[in-house]
């Protein structure tokens, strides 16, 4: 074989090489960069202190309970106003002077990202419902930018409040006194449109709410698919 023929067909199988190469290149690249489903998190998959005793084996079919609470505007609010949504929770407290302020800071600018999407939603509880009343907590969202129809600040019976914490959300540690009071927490709650956990997020740092709202994209995908 002259030294021409063998260029020719190294050439040919260079060719066939490096397209092979990039098609093996794109099918990994696309593999790696599909959105896993986010976890569905069951009480067992959090840390004992989060979650009240009577439901800390619960390995399956977990969701937030059913709740009656009062809103900003004096609205009742319960698990029909989030129905077919998908909704981030926290708890607070207005005269908290500590790490609320920054939450809620936090939570403005996630309210920012969600007013393109009419399927997203906010939901804030009072954890000192004797002192955030429904003016209380008006003043404060008049002060916080909250937009009525996207953010419930809610207050209402203590141990519901302090229940959903518990049992429902998994985020607030017991202060052991059993009288319902609650150490306050700094976590977010991804809830998807089944009532499901499915992220807790730090909202005092900016790379946990840089995740939520990663998660929240990745989340919506499971229902446009």
């Amino acid at each position: 074989m002259s030294f021409l023929s063998f260029f020719k067909e190294y050439k040919k199988f260079g060719i066939f090489f490096s397209v092979l190469s990039i098609i093996i290149l794109v099918i990994i690249y696309t593999i790696l960069n599909v959105d896993k489903p986010l976890p569905v998190y069951q009480p067992v998959n959090f840390e004992a202190k989060l979650v009240d005793s009577s439901i800390q084996h619960i390995e399956k079919y977990h969701t937030v309970a059913d709740f009656k609470l009062v809103n900003q505007n004096g609205d009742t609010i319960t698990q029909d106003t989030y129905k077919d949504k998908i909704y981030i929770a926290d708890f607070f407290f207005t005269t908290c002077r500590t790490i609320c302020p920054i939450m809620t800071e936090n939570m403005v600018t996630v309210q920012e990202e969600i007013l393109k999407y009419d399927d997203v939603m906010l939901l804030s509880h009072s954890v000192t419902p004797e002192i955030d009343s429904v003016a209380q907590l008006k003043k404060y969202a008049k002060e916080k930018g909250v937009i009525d129809g996207v953010w419930n600040l809610v207050t209402g019976d203590k141990k519901q409040i302090y229940d959903l914490a518990r049992k429902s959300y998994l985020v607030v540690e017991d202060d052991g006194m059993g009288n319902y009071g609650m150490v306050h927490t700094e976590n977010f709650a991804l809830i998807d449109k089944k009532r499901q956990i499915r992220g807790i997020y730090n909202g005092i740092s900016k790379g946990g709410i840089d995740s939520l709202l990663q998660d929240i994209e990745i989340l919506k995908k499971e229902y446009t698919q």
